[in-house]
């Protein structure tokens, strides 16, 4: 029997590496990339049947990047590992796609069990999340608030990671004028002022790494 294919995402090297260790004796390693836009064209090329990724990530977050993925590779089994245990950002995974959440603290320990799990057809949460934050996430999981679209999403990373609109024009192929739409319509939907506030609301809600 084939061994499942399992695509890494993470920024940090050691972290990669780590889970190189965890899984080669079991699983196909068939890449590894360290954002979420190189994530996204490595699965087109790959089809992965597991992709493993972190929430923080430059460029793409992961749960931006988990809800393209399911669009590109529906069948792939997504689980987040992550430092973020929030009840918050739990749910934003599961509804973007996940299929497992795991904690990076205890991802030496836990991570080859959340893969069975997903391969079973079973979704797997770190019993480090208290059962608290689970209550909070299942009792809130059905409440969708009217969000940002995939492209503002885009756009308030690039904003909140400090480039400008010029930069993220190139980025998303469009024009500067069109990036400042964007950053208008991003301001008025989260009833912020400023660029500065958009900064803040990213790091709050693990958009963006924090410095």
């Amino acid at each position: 029997m084939p061994k499942p294919r399992v695509l890494l995402a993470d920024d940090h090297v050691l972290v990669l590496e780590g889970f190189r260790r965890i899984l080669q004796e079991h699983y196909e390693l068939v890449g590894t990339v360290g954002d979420g836009y190189a994530l996204l064209a490595a699965a087109k090329t790959v089809q992965p049947d597991i992709v493993i990724l972190d929430i923080s990530m430059p460029l793409l977050n992961g749960i931006e990047t988990a809800a393209q993925l399911k669009k590109i590779c529906p069948t792939a089994k997504i689980i987040i590992v992550t430092m973020h245990a929030g009840a918050d950002y739990v749910r934003s995974a599961f509804e973007a796609g996940a299929s497992a959440y795991v904690l990076k603290g205890s991802a030496v320990d836990e991570l080859e069990q959340a893969i069975r799990a997903v391969l079973g057809g079973h979704s797997y949460i770190t019993p480090l999340i208290t059962k608290e934050l689970v209550d909070v996430y299942l009792s809130t999981a059905s409440e969708k608030p009217r969000g940002l679209t995939p492209r503002q999403r885009e756009v308030l990373q690039f904003l909140a990671e400090g480039r400008t609109a010029k930069e993220i024009a190139n980025l998303l192929h469009i024009t500067s004028r069109t990036v400042e739409f964007h950053k208008g319509q991003i301001l008025d939907h989260l009833k912020l002022k400023t660029t500065a506030d958009l900064i803040k609301y990213a790091l709050t809600h693990g958009i963006v790494n924090t410095p």
